[in-house]
Formats: structure tokens, sequence, C-alpha cells
């Protein structure tokens, strides 16, 4: 029989994956919209001398922040409805938060940062993450809920907007998938469809100021209804978020979508050999 490992694939669970680089003279500003993927945070500050790794779970609403003495970032990004396989924890338990990976995986989250800080290039930052991630996701199952949210995910970021549609496509009721969808991806599913709106509106901002037919294509009833909720999620009009956001996203950043694939033969056999020394995880804070 086959081992876990044989078929392991990380590219199943990550959406993305970038190193980003403070423009030189330039402030590092940090900006992320409403989005329920949870991604995996290792800073490097201070010029290399320290450094911290952080589970951002979903945003519900924009944050926007100066990262003061941070020479580099990697960000990973996992797709809808990883958190629990991955970290060990609810999607909906980290919600809105930003929380160090030590309080989740124990030990093992420190291990990772020093690993990482002692890495000689940025794609063995890479590397050294998908391996952490492996051994611990090898050993995990998919739940039912996960794997019910995760259909709902593709069809909410399709042509349905309507819960109820979304739950008759999926054989279950409403109530069920709202339940499923929020303990697995951290909102919930009508709250996710109004995040997917937005970011439609967003991406095609960047190509148009008509934002008439903006809000037309992204799925709005008119303009103001656009208008209205960038004013709820991003706290700003949608031509305030675009004369800002070249300050809030000036970073200059790499990014490298493949490199979990091209080396997933090489983490499979390694993983299979390696022992991970885990302590014993604590629960994240809930504020």
């Amino acid at each position: 029989m086959a081992s876990a490992t044989s078929t392991f694939s990380l590219s199943r669970f990550v959406e993305d994956a970038r190193v980003v680089v403070p423009v030189a003279g330039r402030p590092f500003h940090v900006g992320r919209l409403p989005d329920v993927r949870t991604s995996l945070v290792f800073r490097v500050i201070e010029e290399g001398r320290r450094g911290d790794v952080s589970v951002a779970g979903p945003r519900t609403h924009a944050l926007f922040k100066n990262a003061l003495g941070v020479v580099r970032a990697a960000i990973v990004r996992f797709k809808p409805g990883w958190s629990a396989p991955l970290l060990g924890v609810a999607g909906s338990a980290l919600r809105d938060q930003i929380v160090p990976l030590e309080d989740i995986w124990g030990r093992s989250g420190g291990d990772l940062c020093l690993a990482l800080l002692a890495a000689p290039s940025l794609p063995d930052v890479l590397d050294r993450i998908a391996h952490a991630l492996a051994a611990r996701t090898h050993q995990t199952l998919e739940s039912a809920s996960g794997r019910l949210a995760r259909h709902a995910v593709r069809l909410l970021e399709g042509d349905e907007v309507r819960v109820e549609s979304v739950a008759e496509r999926l054989g279950v009721t409403a109530r069920h998938l709202r339940r499923a969808f929020t303990e697995s991806v951290g909102i919930g599913p009508k709250e996710y469809a109004r995040t997917v709106r937005l970011q439609r509106a967003v991406r095609a901002a960047a190509t148009s100021n008509d934002w008439v037919r903006i809000a037309a294509d992204a799925g709005y009833y008119d303009q103001a209804h656009l208008i209205a909720d960038f004013r709820e999620f991003v706290g700003l009009t949608p031509s305030a978020f675009v004369k800002r956001g070249g300050e809030v996203f000036g970073v200059s950043s790499l990014t490298v979508p493949s490199r979990f694939e091209r080396r997933s033969t090489l983490l499979q056999e390694s993983c299979g050999r390696r022992q991970s020394a885990r302590g014993r995880p604590r629960r994240p804070p809930t504020r």
C-alpha cells in the first residue's frame, strides 16, 4: 500500500507563494483586502538578525498598516478551507486575527522560524516552509464539512450568488451549508460571495475607471451598491482606494507560484524519512 507521502502534493493546499521586498527608501506598507484565504507569513526583520512566523486568518474587512524594520517577507496563501488540516485550528477561530505560529503549533512553530532564518536563499525559505507543511499535512484527513465548503467556494467564485442555489446543487440544506462553510472557511457563504464580488471590482479597477461598468460586471445592482460595499469592507470610496493603491501596495515583489510543485518529488522522499519533533500546541487567542 502506498504511503501518504508518495501521493502528497502541496499544490492541493497552496494557492500561491510569493516573496515581498520593500522598495529601497520607502516605507513597507501592508494592505489586505477582505479575503477568506489564510496565509502563512515569514518576516525577516532587523537586517536579518531576527524573524517571526505568523498565521493571517480570513479577513472580513480591509487591513492597512506600516511594517517597520522588515527586510523581506515570504507569504504562502492557502486555498479556502484548509486551515484545520494544515494548522490544526478551524478557519472560524482565525477570522480577522494574526496569530504567531508558535501559539498554534507549539515548539514546532518556533523551530520553523529558526530554520527559515538560517536558510541561505529565498528559494530555500520556500522549500523549508514546504517541508514543514508536508510533514504535517500528510498525517491529516479531509473532513466532510471541509470538502463540502470547498465545493461551495468553487460555485460561489463561478456564477452562483445565492446560498440556497449553491446548497441545492450540492444536495444539502442551506443551514447545513452555512454551518460547514463558516467552520471550514472562516466566514459564512453569503459574506464570502460579497468578498468575491468586491475582489472582482478591485481587479477591474486596475484597468478601468468606468465605475458604472465595473459595478455591473462585478455583479452589483448599481454604482451606489458598489460604493456602499467599498465603504463597509475597505473603509474608503472606490476612487479613494484607487488613489491610495500606489502607496498602500508600493512594494517590489517576486512571485514564485510553481516552487512547491517543482520540489514535490524531493519533498515526498524527504518527508517520508523525516521525524519532526512536536511540542504541545496551544489554542490561539480569541480576541
